[in-house]
This record gives structure tokens, sequence and C-alpha cells, in this order.
């Protein structure tokens, strides 16, 4: 276990650690790195001695940084972020829809066209024919929730 006191391998574990934030982002690997260098010092001027005291350093000094520096570090160096629609649902939701392979009886799934493309749509029960139009009442995961439009309803949009 003498290698666990050889400052050069800490340092370049270290310096290897940190290099690799650069592929695994997150700022824990960073502080792991950063850890591996204090113990590295430690070792150096003599304040540790045996390899228990090497490896409880490095783990009460990675728990320390991460815990204490990551939320500080995060603020200055965040990464890339998006803010999209989460409610997008609302936007398609009494939209008409036409029905282009059958939907039902019962469970049974078929086609509509929406938006240019093909969606596979479940009823509400009844069958909804080929070639009628259907209102889009939910989304379930990939699949439109639709309910058949009254003719009368279809030609007041």
């Amino acid at each position: 276990m003498d290698f666990l006191l050889n400052t050069t391998a800490w340092l370049i574990i270290g310096a290897l650690l940190m290099i690799s934030e650069l592929i695994v982002p997150g700022g824990i690997v960073f502080f792991l790195g950063a850890a591996c260098a204090i113990v590295a010092g430690a070792i150096y001027f003599g304040l540790v001695t045996t390899w228990v005291d090497a490896l409880t350093l490095f783990f009460v000094t990675s728990l320390f940084l991460i815990i204490s520096l990551r939320a500080v570090v995060s603020r200055f160096a965040e990464g890339d972020s998006t803010f999209a629609n989460t409610a997008e649902i609302l936007d398609e939701v009494d939209e008409l829809v036409e029905v282009i392979e059958t939907i039902g009886p019962a469970d049974n799934p078929g086609l509509v066209k929406f938006h240019g493309t093909q969606w596979r749509a479940l009823g509400e029960g009844e069958e909804i024919p080929t070639g009628s139009t259907a209102r889009i009442v939910a989304r379930e995961n990939i699949s439109l929730l639709v309910r058949q439009v009254d003719p009368m309803e279809k030609d007041l949009h």
C-alpha cells in the first residue's frame, strides 16, 4: 500500500480527474481531482504518513469540496439550459384532426393526421370511421385521445 503515499501518483490521478471534467461535466469529478492534489500536498509536506491517513484525507476533503463548493461554482459556470413548453399538450387540445385510419371500437387504435403527420389515436370507446373529423381531447404518451366531432360542430369552425 506504499503507492498510496506517492505524491506523483496522487498528482497524476488528480490532474486526470480534473481534465476528465471536460468529458464528464457536473462538477463532481473536478473536486475529486482537487482532493487528490490536496492529499499530494499533505504527503509532500509530511502531514500524512500512512496510507490510511491518505485515504481518510481524500474522502473527507472530497466530501467537503463537493458539499461546500459545488453550489458556488455551479452559479458561475452553469451549463447550457433550455426552457421548453412543458405544457405543450395545451396547444393540441381542441384541435380538429382528420381520421385516416378507423379508430375503435373499444380501445383499438387508429391514425389521425395532425400538423401534416400521422399520429396514433385512441377514441372514447366508439368507432370513428376513416374520413371523419375528430377533436383532440388529450394526449397519452405518443397517442392522441380523440372524440368524434358532430358534423354541425365541424361547420362552425
